[in-house]
C-alpha cells in the first residue's frame, strides 16, 4: 500500500514540469537541410581563422545566406534571415555599419535587420527584447575545412 502511495505521489511530479528553455523552432524560418564545406585557405574565406571575426556566405542552399563566426574558442553559424520577421525583401540581414559614410567600417560581431534594425550578437545570436534569437546551424572543423550543416 505505501508503494502505491508512493507512486500516486511521484508520477504526477515527474510528468507535471516544463522546460525552461527557448525553442529553436522558429515560424517565420524554414527547416533547410543541406551541406556546405568552406575551405578557409582560400581567400575569401581566410579571415575565419582569425578570432572574432566573421564572413557572409550568400545563398547556396541555405536561404538567404550564412553568417560564421570565428568566437576565438570555435565557430557558430546563422541563418542570415532575420529571426522575427516574415521573409521579405528587407529581411536578409548585414552587419552593423560604424559609420555611414564609410561603409567600410563594420563591426562583424553584429548583424542588423532592415526591417526592424534589430541588433544580433554573433556571439550569442539573442537580441534584447526579441522573441526569437538568430537560427543556429551545426558546424565541425577538420583542419582547414569547415562544414557548416542541418
Amino acid at each position: 500500500m505505501k508503494k502505491y502511495f508512493f507512486l500516486l505521489m511521484v508520477f504526477p511530479m515527474l510528468f507535471s514540469c516544463t522546460p525552461n528553455s527557448i525553442s529553436n523552432n522558429n515560424p517565420y524560418l524554414p527547416n533547410y537541410t543541406f551541406t556546405i564545406d568552406i575551405n578557409m585557405n582560400l581567400p575569401a574565406y581566410s579571415s575565419l581563422l582569425t578570432p572574432i571575426n566573421a564572413i557572409y556566405y550568400p545563398n547556396q542552399g541555405a536561404g538567404r545566406g550564412l553568417y560564421i563566426f570565428n568566437t576565438g574558442s570555435g565557430y557558430v553559424a546563422f541563418d542570415a534571415a532575420c529571426p522575427n520577421q516574415a521573409l521579405s525583401s528587407c529581411s536578409t540581414m548585414t552587419f552593423k555599419k560604424l559609420d555611414p559614410a564609410d561603409p567600410l567600417k563594420i563591426d562583424k560581431t553584429t548583424v542588423v535587420c532592415a526591417c526592424d534594425s534589430a541588433e544580433y550578437s554573433l556571439f550569442t545570436g539573442q537580441s534584447a527584447g526579441k522573441q526569437y534569437p538568430l537560427k543556429q546551424y551545426r558546424v565541425e572543423i577538420n583542419g582547414t575545412i569547415l562544414r557548416v550543416y542541418n
